[in-house]
């Protein structure tokens, strides 16, 4: 795995909010094709850390590198295009548009007319509406969502909600996936089919996957490596056989 060029580097990330310091010394690397977990108590920093990677926070300190480039000049919209896309802990889906509909917002990095070429419907537009909509059914058809196209978001059951978005982050062709407690809310079955979707994804998709998750079966199943996060420092990085039976991490999950 060394020989790899990282899809992800974070050296010595940190972000303070007026005197308090939220996260620091945050270090991290992620490879391609890898399923890495990033777990810890509430209010350990976690969420902190996505919003820092998809450059909602601009950190205080430290470098966050994306596939060889520094992410030290870019927005959000910047991040995405780089190649780094999100998911949300409560779903953001658009539930008074169509499946379809959310999917074609996510491939807005995608679209090659003009803002003109819109307002004139030129046939530019038309072929771009096209290949967008074809793109979009042929990733619904991946997640077996084909049939629900134009059904509304806010209509999905819960668990197809959370594929939805998926799909939807999927749509901006991100080198890496960050998944934000996916198993949230949802039913031991459920979760068995997200284990499922999520490997489906790194595989067929070959990218690199990151994600916050309280469901422990869930990480220490699917997970190749985890960080454990403890008020806003690394608290152990190893596999999941050497996380799950780390004297610090189990005081930090369970007190003295």
């Amino acid at each position: 795995m060394t020989n790899k060029t990282p899809v992800l580097e974070v050296k010595d990330l940190g972000i303070d909010f007026g005197g308090l310091t939220a996260v620091n010394n945050f270090n991290m690397e992620i490879y391609p094709h890898e399923i890495v977990g990033l777990i810890g108590p509430n209010g350990a920093g976690k969420t902190t850390v996505f919003n820092m990677l998809t450059k909602v926070y601009e950190p205080t300190r430290g470098k966050i590198i994306l596939c060889g480039k520094d992410m030290d000049k870019m927005d959000t919209v910047a991040a995405n295009k780089a190649g780094i896309a999100r998911t949300f802990q409560n779903i953001r889906l658009f539930t008074n548009l169509s499946v379809i509909d959310n999917v074609k917002i996510g491939m807005h990095n995608s679209i090659k007319y003009s803002t003109l070429d819109s307002i004139l419907r030129l046939p530019k537009y038309y072929k771009e509406e096209a290949r967008i909509h074809k793109e979009a059914m042929e990733l619904l058809k991946i997640f077996n969502m084909d049939k629900e196209a134009d059904v509304l978001a806010g209509n999905l059951p819960y668990g197809a909600q959370r594929r939805l978005e998926i799909a939807r982050a999927l749509a901006t062709d991100p080198k890496l996936l960050l998944l934000d407690e996916p198993a949230a809310g949802m039913n031991p079955q459920e979760t068995e089919e997200l284990m499922e979707t999520i490997r489906f994804v790194r595989d067929h998709f070959d990218i690199s996957i990151l994600l916050i998750e309280h469901d422990m079966n869930l990480v220490m199943g699917i997970c190749e490596r985890i960080t454990v996060l403890n008020y806003g420092m690394v608290l152990a990085h190893g596999l999941p056989e050497e996380i799950q039976s780390n004297p610090a991490v189990i005081k930090a999950y369970l007190g003295d």
